[in-house]
């Protein structure tokens, strides 16, 4: 059975002091959740201050993104041993906003899981179309390139740690979440993908979350899905009482 995972990617949001208060108020609302596996990602910069308020519970910290080099020249880049030290589980990579505005690709994003990977931090790795490729029937043709090119490489080990997060470009921030239907479609066809690469145990193995205007109210619909292993959950999770109930309505 794949336990649930919901993630909060609060993005470019919440300086030092928001960040503590609303991980504060997380780690109350959610002290005796035992069946969902619960992440936030916080900015860099708040990333030690909520690491120090979450240790202990049953919350898990992640990054927005990372660099695959250990170290050296990057300026303005964060490495993978930064983000374990201050006590990073997980990292999102590929996230279509850093897609569309800092030209990340599938070999990026391919280069930055396999050194996720190598480092013990799991990587969460997002696939998803844009509204336009949706229209021209393009949707699985575009999954198809980013699970199979941002995956590539990863042994059959490396993929039981990875997390899947779909995420429909056209349902990011707009209030338009895919419908159940369409979610399970998706996730359904890229666990096919998985077993094509891999296995029947990769296949049923991996999570995949979906991620696209994910609320209290159609997580339920969403979770009731039997390829859909969780959310990836952007504006929502920046308020306690409203991630809090997504993580609560999610139990299988």
């Amino acid at each position: 059975m794949r336990k649930v995972i919901i993630a909060g990617n609060w993005k470019m949001n919440k300086n030092l002091q928001e960040s503590m208060d609303l991980a504060n108020s997380l780690k109350k609302e959610l002290s005796g959740v035992k069946d969902i596996e619960m992440v936030l990602c916080p900015p860099f910069t708040s990333l030690g201050a909520v690491a120090e308020v979450i240790k202990g519970t049953g919350i898990k910290l992640g990054a927005q993104d990372c660099y695959w080099e250990k170290e050296g020249a990057f300026t303005g880049e964060v490495s993978i041993g930064m983000l374990k030290s201050v006590g990073c589980a997980y990292c999102i990579v590929g996230h279509s906003e850093r897609r569309q505005f800092f030209g990340e690709t599938n070999l990026t994003v391919n280069k930055k899981a396999k050194a996720l990977l190598k480092e013990g931090v799991m990587p969460i790795v997002c696939v998803g179309e844009k509204l336009e490729e949706r229209k021209a029937d393009k949707a699985f043709d575009v999954v198809k390139d980013h699970v199979v090119n941002s995956l590539a490489g990863l042994s059959k080990e490396d993929m039981l740690k990875t997390v899947i997060a779909y995420e429909p470009v056209w349902a990011i921030g707009t209030g338009v979440n895919a419908t159940k239907e369409q979610a399970q479609e998706i996730h359904k066809y890229i666990r096919g993908l998985l077993k094509e690469m891999y296995d029947a145990q990769v296949a049923e193995g991996v999570r995949i979350q979906y991620g696209g205007s994910v609320k209290p109210d159609n997580i339920k619909e969403l979770i009731s899905q039997g390829d859909v292993d969780g959310a990836l959950v952007g504006g929502a999770s920046l308020k306690s009482d409203s991630f809090s109930q997504i993580v609560r309505n999610s139990s299988k």
